[in-house]
């Protein structure tokens, strides 16, 4: 089974300008969700509201490394589709300069069941495409 989740965009922005979407909690919430975020190892905080968009915690999560414009990482423990359990995963963004913009690289590792390994992969497709839309200001 595949145990990791890989994708890749491309943007016309600086990393400094991809790296404020990723950062930033007014606009995370443009594209992923609600959080309390802040860019400090160690911090713990929440995504809110998923694909649900109600209330309820999507994952608990801690800042696992911060290389501004260049990398950021954290822990993501949801519960399973299989058995409602909590797993651990692990989400890195790396951010690498280019000519025209920034590609941004997200790997999400961790996944010991094929159902949430897929339920995430098409979850980050649908929000990749949201950042790009609000990044770069265009429908996608």
């Amino acid at each position: 089974m595949q145990k990791e989740i890989k994708h890749s965009w491309h943007f016309n922005q600086s990393p400094k300008e991809v790296w404020e979407y990723l950062t930033r909690p007014e606009l995370l919430e443009q594209w992923l969700m609600k959080s309390d975020f802040q860019p400090i190892v160690g911090h713990k905080f929440r995504f809110i509201g998923g694909c649900n968009h109600d209330d309820k915690e999507a994952a608990s999560c801690e800042v696992l490394e911060v290389s501004p414009y260049t990398q950021l990482a954290y822990s993501w423990r949801t519960n399973s589709l299989y058995d409602s359990k909590p797993f651990d995963s692990k989400v890195v963004w790396t951010l690498i300069p280019k000519e025209d913009g920034t590609e941004l690289r997200l790997v999400h590792d961790g996944f010991t069941v094929l159902e949430d390994a897929v339920a995430h992969n098409d979850g980050w497709t649908r929000i990749g495409n949201k950042f790009a839309e609000h990044l770069n200001g265009v429908k996608i």
